[in-house]
């Protein structure tokens, strides 16, 4: 049975919804102005879909979250930020379970169980950041959610993308809260990377010493992390965001 992870679970006490507070995330004045600014940003770059579409909508975060800067305005930032890759990741394994028809019990197992894991990140952020959160975009996954193959493949790269995002901004975070619910998801993330990575072949034996481009669940003995701009391109590279 699948462990669920709610609002009151990631936030016993209060504090991170204070926080997202306190930080303008509830602010209806502070949320048009970022609505503004991000069509605004739309418009002049002419972008439609794709990842100019993507990178449109995260502008704001993507404005705030400033490495070494330490802040309750740059803590929301960073969790709408994580919402929006959580969404990605949300939809992905939604979208294969309804439509793959596992030959693997394994894979569809995993499916299954990391796709209610990533709804329930979305719903614990979502509740964080109230109704002002970032919405969704609309997703085309092709073949990734059409064809077993494909979807391991992707599902591959996609956890280590989460992880090392999640990663990459642990550093930029001010308050405590936010930080707990963050490593709270990362390391869940990373069970994922490790879990997919062993049906994909990781159990067979490799060569010593590891490198890192094999299926092995843990090939190296340090994580890299990534910017949240390294992070964009890679997502945006997918072509999975359409609109």
């Amino acid at each position: 049975m699948t462990a669920h992870l709610d609002l009151n679970q990631l936030d016993p006490t209060g504090d991170l919804r204070t926080a997202a507070a306190d930080a303008g995330a509830f602010d209806d004045a502070a949320i048009e102005r970022r609505a503004v600014l991000r069509r605004g940003a739309a418009a002049a770059a002419g972008v439609a879909l794709g990842g100019g579409l993507f990178q449109a909508m995260l502008a704001p975060a993507e404005a705030a979250i400033v490495k070494g800067k330490h802040s309750k305005g740059n803590d929301a930032a960073i969790l709408n930020y994580a919402l929006t890759l959580e969404f990605l990741e949300s939809a992905f394994y939604a979208q294969a379970t309804a439509n793959i028809k596992f030959a693997d019990p394994n894979l569809a197992y995993f499916a299954q169980t990391v796709g209610a894991h990533e709804a329930e990140h979305v719903k614990a952020l979502q509740g964080v950041l109230g109704s002002k959160a970032i919405d969704s975009p609309q997703f085309n996954f092709g073949a990734a959610v059409t064809d077993e193959a494909t979807f391991a493949k992707t599902a591959v790269v996609l956890e280590d993308t989460g992880v090392a995002a999640y990663a990459g901004q642990g550093t930029n975070i001010f308050q405590a809260a936010v930080l707990k619910a963050a490593l709270s998801i990362h390391s869940v993330e990373a069970r994922h990377a490790a879990w997919i990575r062993a049906l994909v072949g990781g159990t067979a034996t490799q060569a010593l010493p590891l490198q890192r481009v094999n299926p092995a669940p843990a090939p190296w003995a340090y994580d890299k992390a990534q910017t949240e701009k390294q992070t964009l391109r890679a997502v945006t590279a997918t072509n999975f965001i359409v609109g």
